[in-house]
């Protein structure tokens, strides 16, 4: 299994706005092989940002890799641009292998 995740910090005062544009998105994911589950998480809050985080779960690298190289992928986030206001920084990526 693989777990890909972006870490986002959202500026204070836009958390609802941010839940929102996640709850209200097609996110393209049904059907694409590989595909396992997906959650939005929330962190903690502190003088700067709240720290959120997309979780999904994939059969394989391979196949997380496959999803970012294809037409889904570019469905998904073809809007994201729009948001921009609601983030601190760009996201950062975190990819793991399950081990156990």
């Amino acid at each position: 299994m693989f777990i890909a995740m972006n870490r986002f910090k959202i500026v204070l005062g836009k958390e609802k706005e941010f839940e929102d544009v996640w709850k209200n998105r097609d996110t393209h994911l049904k059907g694409v092989p590989g595909f396992k589950e997906f959650h939005l998480v929330k962190g903690d809050t502190n003088d700067e940002h709240t720290l959120y985080a997309s979780h999904s779960i994939w059969n394989s690298k391979n196949d997380f890799i496959n999803w970012t190289k294809s037409e889904a992928f570019r469905l998904a986030h073809k809007n994201s641009g729009q948001h921009k206001a609601l983030y601190l920084g760009h996201p950062n990526f975190e990819g793991f292998e399950v081990i156990l």
